[in-house]
């Protein structure tokens, strides 16, 4: 039952969808791809652009016999590529990026010149072109430690321990500078971390690594248990997008929304305790004085509130269901697709 002060949402109707066209620029990714998906289902008419740094063309080659659907294969700093794929668009989703804590440090100077540049760049562009959303994907890792026992909300104070936050903060706050100058709607999303299935699955993140490994009888290593960190099952990230899309732009214009679900703030511990109710062998060392020190809850009132947006699907139920894969033997090729199944290395 929702409380009295949440906003009923209201979507377009079929025959509006059908006049919008979504830019989806890094739409080959582990959200992209279930984004994508769900654009089309809807009725969208929908454009990818991607680099393909990772090997991930695969995943993106069944929708290209869809009419509603094309791919444009393009790094986000060649602005030519970028001007022709926005033609024709109505709404832009910014994915693109070097995504993550290792990838970031790793390739530092790109992800600057990515997260970064390129996508200033991309935002210049927008103007005059008759748009009507623009949203980016920024990230709940902006919190970085947070001090004290209260969840994070909107306005809470940012504290980016990585490159790959800096330049998610750098770029919200550029978002922030231009968007009274704007001829269309800016939204600022804060996804939580993701898990769950996707075409394109990633097994270099929390719930997944951890279901992957206890599921394979390893010896699970876990650094700095008691840490906190908010998620978020993909679907459940593609459908917060849309309903930006869909929402009037009073609602969404020029505001700032953390994507996930108060009941999917996690520990790691806590993750591992699930793992252990389905695996009652799983083999577990806790380990202190990890590399990554983040460690906070946030608040999801606010996206709640303003666009009844309830994640449909907790960790737990996660869990049980990559255990269930791994041990149909569904991702047996983990190990010789490495680079498929995490951002390890980039190829460009």
């Amino acid at each position: 039952m929702l409380h009295s002060s949440v906003t009923q949402f209201q979507s377009i109707s079929p025959s509006e969808r059908g006049e919008r066209h979504v830019l989806v620029v890094g739409g080959a990714g582990y959200v992209g791809n279930v984004l994508i998906r769900q654009l089309l289902s809807l009725g969208y008419r929908v454009r990818c652009l991607d680099a393909l740094y990772y090997p991930t063309g695969n995943t993106i080659a069944p929708l290209m016999d869809n009419p509603d659907f094309s791919f444009v294969r393009g790094d986000l700093r060649n602005i030519d590529l970028v001007r022709e794929s926005l033609h024709g668009i109505t709404d832009v989703v910014l994915l693109a990026a070097l995504v993550g804590d290792p990838i970031s440090k790793k390739y530092s100077d790109l992800t600057r010149e990515v997260n970064g540049t390129a996508s200033r760049r991309l935002f210049t562009e927008l103007a005059g072109r008759g748009l009507k959303k623009f949203i980016f994907t920024s990230t709940c890792s902006n919190y970085g430690i947070l001090e004290g026992n209260q969840p994070a909300t909107e306005t809470s104070p940012l504290n980016p321990r990585s490159v790959y936050a800096e330049t998610k903060v750098a770029f919200e706050e550029f978002i922030t500078s231009q968007s009274n100058a704007t001829d269309f709607s800016t939204t600022v999303l804060r996804l939580a971390t993701a898990f769950g299935l996707s075409p394109r699955m990633r097994f270099d993140l929390t719930v997944s690594e951890f279901s992957r490994e206890i599921a394979m009888g390893r010896e699970l290593l876990v650094y700095d248990e008691a840490t906190w960190r908010p998620y978020c099952h993909v679907v459940d990230i593609a459908d917060a997008i849309i309903r930006v899309i869909e929402a009037p732009a009073d609602v969404v214009s020029r505001q700032v929304f953390n994507v996930g679900g108060n009941e999917n703030n996690f520990t790691k511990k806590m993750i591992v305790d699930e793992l252990i109710k389905r695996v009652a062998d799983a083999k577990v060392v806790y380990k202190a004085g990890g590399f990554d020190q983040r460690d906070y809850r946030v608040s999801f009132d606010k996206i709640r509130a303003a666009l009844d947006f309830e994640p449909k699907y907790s960790v737990p139920d996660s869990i049980e269901k990559v255990v269930s894969c791994i041990r149909s033997g569904f991702y047996c090729d983990v190990e010789d697709n490495k680079n498929f199944y995490g951002n390890y290395v980039v190829t460009h």
